[in-house]
């Protein structure tokens, strides 16, 4: 029976602007690398793209990002891809991270679970809501 976790940890994250794929610089949607690593029980990096888009309206926005973790999770080493939907309505923020099913390999095959993200003064908190079997 697979067992649920709750893991909470730091993380570090660099983001890097990329140019708009090609042909589709119109659609003005900002592009950027993620390189991040994770510390804690989540012991791990990992890279990534996010697309995003920006309104008119100040504090109105929406990004998604796919992001590959690769490392140890509470001691099993493996990889799994985390998916990022995040909206902002008028400064109001929404955000779901989940695992991608079936993404986890090596150790963490069968891996379901959600990460919330915290930014308190600078500093990047993940919490981890997961199973194993």
């Amino acid at each position: 029976m697979p067992q649920q976790h709750t893991i909470t940890g730091n993380f570090d994250v660099k983001l890097t602007p990329q140019a708009a794929a090609p042909a589709i610089e119109a659609a003005k949607l900002g592009r950027q690398t993620l390189d991040k690593t994770f510390h804690g029980d989540l012991s791990a990096h990992s890279l990534g793209e996010m697309l995003a888009a920006m309104t008119e309206v100040k504090g109105s926005a929406g990004y998604v990002a796919l992001e590959r973790v690769t490392g140890t999770l509470m001691g099993r080493q493996g990889s799994f891809v985390l998916m990022h939907t995040g909206v902002m309505n008028h400064g109001t923020p929404q955000l779901t991270v989940q695992v991608v099913p079936d993404s986890g390999t090596d150790e963490l095959v069968g891996l379901v679970g959600q990460m919330g993200i915290q930014i308190d003064a600078g500093q990047h908190v993940y919490t981890f809501d997961f199973t194993l079997p």
